[in-house]
């Protein structure tokens, strides 16, 4: 006990931070409902930080999402929301001049932001469409897609070459209401398969979604809290940006036991509420982890708890820290099950 000394530096996730960059899906909301604690977590956030809401869903506008947070109970405008299809636009751009007709894969999210770039938009690759622009969208299905590949092969033949694509996200999966289905990446995938090539990616983990918040909310320390270790806390570390991962969404325990080293964030809270509190101090001893009263070592092949303390949240947040710590995959260590509940 004590090789250990009581730490009174301990800080809440939100010091010194002036913007708030929220996932949605699994972090606000789960279907049509608010995850208890985030309206008013996020309402206390917004008194003294930009909360910006950033998502890799294309088949809403920001204008639809932001009302949509609004009947939730939140403090939100339009402008609050960064989309997908706003990040690809930026790189679009670069590739197609403004005025270029634009094949849409997806919904209403992608087409209202190509019409208030000024571009032109089609459903059909007979038009000879300039580019192809797909997202998710609850009705994609086979016709669309084919479409896409017709455009993207219009020689006829899967290649390398051919017109810009660009997906919005490649999200393999999406919560909703009555559980987890198909996201954007098993349809961006579908269309690879019949292309032979991938498209360039606007969306979480990749950087220009990212970018495009830091530009919106002129960002220098932003907090990313997201509910998913390989897009948002991911693409939080690819933006230098801080992170925070909220166990209210698809990853949970046995996810962040076996983060890689690039999908670590920097907190772990079990709601939104832990924003606003003193995040405990990581203490290391001798080869143990302590957080709050919990103590974790990694004995060889073995992660051992020392000690489990009054709190699962900080014994998992020992355990992370000593695994990642070790050095060693996680599928060479015999993990107590206690730890994956």
């Amino acid at each position: 006990m004590g090789l250990f000394r009581t730490r009174t530096d301990a800080v809440a996730p939100l010091d010194g931070v002036d913007a708030l960059l929220a996932d949605l899906d699994g972090v606000v909301y789960r279907g049509a409902d608010a995850i208890p604690h985030a309206v008013e977590s996020l309402n206390a956030a917004r008194r003294d930080r930009a909360v910006g809401y950033i998502t890799n869903n294309a088949s809403r506008s920001d204008a639809s999402v932001a009302r949509h947070l609004a009947e939730l109970g939140l403090r939100v405008e339009a402008s609050d929301v960064v989309t997908s299809p706003q990040a690809a636009m930026h790189l679009l751009a670069e590739r197609v001049p403004e005025g270029a007709l634009v094949l849409v894969v997806g919904g209403e999210g992608i087409v209202t932001e190509l019409e208030r770039r000024g571009y032109r938009v089609s459903r059909s690759a007979d038009d000879g469409p300039a580019a192809v622009v797909q997202g998710f969208a609850p009705d994609v299905g086979w016709t669309q897609l084919a479409e896409a590949s017709f455009a993207l092969n219009a020689d006829g033949f899967a290649n390398e070459a051919g017109i810009p694509w660009i997906a919005t996200n490649t999200d393999w999966t999406i919560p909703v209401a009555r559980g987890i289905a198909p996201g954007n990446g098993t349809l961006v995938a579908a269309v690879h398969t019949a292309v032979g090539r991938f498209p360039v990616v606007a969306g979480k983990p990749e950087k220009p979604i990212f970018d495009e918040a830091r530009r919106r909310f002129t960002a220098e320390r932003p907090l990313v809290v997201g509910d998913r270790l390989d897009t948002d806390i991911l693409g939080a570390n690819r933006a230098g940006m801080a992170s925070a991962v909220v166990l209210t969404g698809i990853d949970r325990a046995k996810q962040l036991l076996a983060a890689a080293e690039a999908e670590r964030p920097d907190f772990i809270l079990g709601d939104l509420r832990g924003l606003h509190e003193p995040y405990p101090v990581i203490e290391r001893a001798r080869g143990v982890v302590r957080v709050g009263r919990a103590k974790v070592r990694v004995d060889e092949a073995r992660v051992v708890i020392v000690t489990e303390g009054d709190d699962e949240l900080d014994l998992l947040r020992a355990a992370c820290h000593a695994i990642w710590e070790s050095g060693r995959s996680i599928h060479a260590l015999h993990v107590p099950e206690r730890l994956y509940s």
